[in-house]
């Protein structure tokens, strides 16, 4: 069988990665419109802060693609599916053999519809070259506006400040990610900018106006339009499905696809940013990608896939990791273990008695152990997990 991945983010590489490791023993191929596939989590810190080269985001090194042998094809790209022929064409006009199709195609960073958004001092972060084209803008004392203080947002943020800029971090909501963190964590992310030498403004931007040596910017409900030396937009992004639209798969807010990772096309699979599984949202964080494809190698193989987890995200800022797992927005109560005046602390979501989500700042372990107990559906008394002096694994094991 000839397998042929189409994207060379975390979801496609896993992928090939999860076939070798599976003894898949057929033909390879990524096709990656970039020099090599690289790690994207880096580029809003190390990377675009300029301690990080290019390429130390390298996903594998060079050697491994022979090693597994995997034939990557670089700064190319899939112009169309043709999988009733069992082929697809590249865009240089090469037709390529594949048996089965794996779709990883990833996404652009969303650019909505605000007048001015495509302006030379507009920036988005979504891969090495708008990494590239924002880093010359955050020189000690630059005025920078970052809109939005999702992930992406407020990581971008932190690293600014840290080069010196003056930094402005707008959102429409007052307490961002309250739904994945819970909002005292979120609350207390979010204050963190401020503590950081970063004016945060609830939001939302009306539109952007080039003036050549600046942009003038209007938010809702501001009188006076307000000055930047550059803006970043990160507000999300928008998955690639173009692809599987024209080979005529099912697409709604991303490329359908079953439990196993198959879209409505049986010789074609989807994993990562654009796949939507059928009747839920799309995951769009790193470990989601990487679970996918294991999913699909395992549809391949014809093997049972891995056993579903609860879902985790990590980011850093300002100095400060934080981890979460689980969905807290299904949580009837939230924990609070320590005190966010700490080193580290952790907030646990709780319904009917059972952890269904757990967020940490610098405390990767509370996250790990939140996990077991989530996938367990372990039984917690709430007090015993509030307190810092009761060990997470004792509680791992319900009382008898």
């Amino acid at each position: 069988m000839n397998v042929v991945v189409v994207g060379g983010g975390i979801a496609g590489v896993s992928t090939a990665a999860a076939l070798r490791s599976q003894g898949f023993d057929g033909e390879i191929t990524l096709v990656d419109a970039g020099e090599f596939p690289y790690d994207r989590p880096p580029l809003s810190k190390d990377y675009l802060a300029g301690t990080r080269p290019a390429r130390q985001l390298a996903l594998q090194q060079p050697s491994w693609y022979d090693d597994q042998r995997v034939r990557l094809v670089n700064r190319t790209t899939v112009t169309a599916l043709r999988p009733a022929e069992g082929k697809l064409e590249l865009s240089d006009g090469t037709m390529l053999p594949a048996d089965r199709v794996v779709l990883a195609t990833g996404g652009s960073a969303a650019r909505p519809p605000i007048p001015g958004i495509d302006g030379e001092r507009v920036h988005v972060l979504r891969t090495v070259e708008d990494a590239d084209r924002l880093r010359p803008a955050l020189t000690p004392g630059a005025r920078i506006l970052v809109v939005g203080a999702g992930l992406i947002g407020a990581e971008t943020a932190s690293t600014a400040v840290r080069l010196g800029c003056e930094v402005t971090l707008v959102d429409p909501q007052a307490t961002p990610l309250a739904a994945a963190l819970g909002p005292e964590l979120a609350t207390w992310l979010h204050d963190m900018h401020t503590w950081h030498g970063i004016t945060t403004v609830q939001a939302a931007v009306e539109s952007f106006t080039d003036r050549g040596d600046h942009v003038e910017v209007r938010l809702t409900g501001k009188a006076a339009s307000r000055s930047y030396d550059a803006v970043v937009v990160g507000v999300g992004m928008v998955p690639h499905t173009g692809l599987a639209e024209r080979a005529g798969l099912d697409v709604d807010r991303g490329i359908l696809v079953d439990a196993g990772q198959v879209t409505s096309n049986p010789a074609v699979l989807a994993v990562g940013d654009p796949a939507r599984p059928r009747g839920r949202a799309r995951a769009e964080h790193w470990e989601a990608a990487q679970q996918d494809g294991a999913r699909a190698a395992a549809t391949l193989l014809g093997t049972a896939a891995p056993a579903p987890t609860a879902p985790w995200f990590w980011t850093d800022r300002h100095g400060r990791h934080i981890e979460a797992a689980g969905h807290m927005a299904s949580a009837a109560e939230t924990v609070v273990r320590g005190s966010c005046a700490e080193p580290s602390f952790a907030v646990f979501g709780l319904r009917d008695g059972r952890v269904v989500a757990a967020a940490a700042v610098d405390d990767s372990a509370a996250v790990r152990a939140a996990r077991r107990m989530i996938d367990r559906r372990t039984p917690v008394d709430a007090g015993r997990l509030a307190d810092p002096d009761v060990s997470l694994r004792a509680l791992l094991r319900p009382e008898r």
